[in-house]
């Protein structure tokens, strides 16, 4: 009888010394509270879309947007966090405001306003971000917050995260004081939101996870929260286990080089380790490093040992941060995508996967490993995803999302990691 998935992937998890002491804590403020990362998401450079409908035609000027997103920790207050980051002109929001979702409904009565130093407008400067300031505004785990904010004048270039799996609505004029938009427009994608922090009553394990399309979420119907990080939080949370779960993975993103978003290593510290109280942190990265190096193009041998060794270069430099930092990190296998009609890979690039696999196993590279390849490869063609858990040849089904979440190790976020100096 072969193993379980979890059976499967705990035997693959490869944990080094994880010790209780030194964790990465997270501030403290005034109130008495603990600040924690209640929900985050990575941001990129978009350009104005010729056919976006109005009133989402960027530069945005004069639009009232709502956007809503999942927040995984419980707080009695937050603050939100304004993005302008790739921005070349200030970003001027004339007021914000946060209110509940019941369903799709927003909670007219919940509706609270935002200020920034005291200040219902703000200017962002160019490549900026900024925080709102604190608001009593008690938020359940698993709570869906509207953020609503009137943009007076935006930049040029957006700074947004275009994977959100849900639906954003905008409005013409100044509508962030009301929770009726009847006449709303829909789109997908956040825009210049960058996190929302809690202040919760204790200091709690927060999981960075990022990545990829994988990560990102790849196929998810809009709306339905079935990334495998929405499930490992459900999990937690049905196991009772207080974790806060954050999604950084960027599609099309790659470790060593610019793709759809800023490569892994350049962000590494702002949409992982910065992350308000992080502890952990899961990095599934690579396949797209590996498949865009020969996609349409030849290789040589030495062309992809080069590209091996930089990438081992990168594994390690994430390692060495996250370990300065006192956070956790929990590498990644990278996932078989031989299916995949996009890359193609042959038998040498398959051959590079597997070399690059036996290294990030290698005991001691990481605080911990997961071996998602063991997990979803077909035992019977290695090369390939399982066809239960296949969606395309390269990306997960969300029946393979699920085996995701099903198998991840959640015992290793009850460690805490110890800061270490570089030598």
């Amino acid at each position: 009888m072969s193993p379980s998935p979890r059976a499967s992937l705990r035997f693959g998890l490869l944990t080094a010394i994880l010790l209780l002491a030194g964790c990465a804590g997270a501030p403290r403020d005034d109130a008495g509270g603990t600040w924690l990362a209640a929900w985050a998401s990575a941001q990129l450079e978009q350009a104005p879309p010729a056919d976006a409908p109005l009133p989402w035609r960027q530069p945005l000027r004069d639009v009232s947007l709502r956007q809503i997103v999942r927040v995984d920790a419980a707080g009695r207050a937050l603050r939100v966090r304004i993005s302008n980051l790739f921005g070349a002109e200030p970003l001027t929001l004339g007021a914000a405001s946060v209110a509940l979702v019941d369903g799709v409904v927003v909670n007219a009565a919940s509706l609270r306003s935002l200020s920034f130093g005291g200040r219902r407008e703000v200017v962002v400067p160019a490549h900026a971000e900024i925080w709102s300031d604190v608001i009593e505004f008690a938020v359940p785990r698993q709570a869906d917050v509207a953020v609503q904010m009137h943009v007076q004048a935006g930049p040029a270039q957006a700074s947004m995260h275009p994977g959100s799996r849900i639906r954003s609505w905008a409005v013409p004029g100044d509508r962030v004081g009301t929770a009726d938009w009847p006449e709303a427009v829909a789109q997908e994608g956040w825009r210049h939101l960058a996190a929302l922090d809690v202040r919760a009553a204790r200091v709690l394990p927060v999981l960075v996870a990022t990545g990829d399309s994988i990560t990102d979420g790849y196929g998810v119907p809009s709306g339905s929260y079935q990334r495998w990080t929405d499930v490992l939080s459900r999990r937690l949370m049905a196991e009772k286990r207080e974790v806060s779960v954050i999604n950084t993975g960027i599609g099309g993103g790659r470790l060593l080089r610019d793709g759809l978003g800023p490569n892994l290593v350049s962000r590494f510290d702002r949409d992982v380790l910065e992350r308000t109280g992080a502890t952990h942190a899961v990095v599934l990265i690579g396949v797209n490093d590996l498949g865009v190096s020969h996609r349409g193009r030849p290789t040589t041998p030495e062309s992809r040992a080069t590209l091996l060794a930089e990438m081992k270069a990168g594994f390690t430099d994430l390692a060495q941060r996250a370990r300065s930092r006192g956070v956790c990190l929990i590498a990644s296998t990278v996932m078989p995508y031989s299916g995949s009609g996009y890359y193609s890979p042959q038998a040498e690039n398959e051959a590079d996967r597997q070399a690059l696999n036996a290294w990030l196993r290698e005991p001691g590279r990481f605080d911990a490993l997961v071996d998602f390849d063991a997990l979803m490869r077909d035992p019977a063609r290695p090369a390939f995803l399982r066809a239960e858990v296949d969606n395309d040849g390269l990306h997960p089904s969300l029946a393979g999302y699920r085996v995701m979440a099903e198998a991840f190790p959640v015992e290793v976020l009850d460690r805490r990691c110890p800061k270490v100096s570089a030598p």
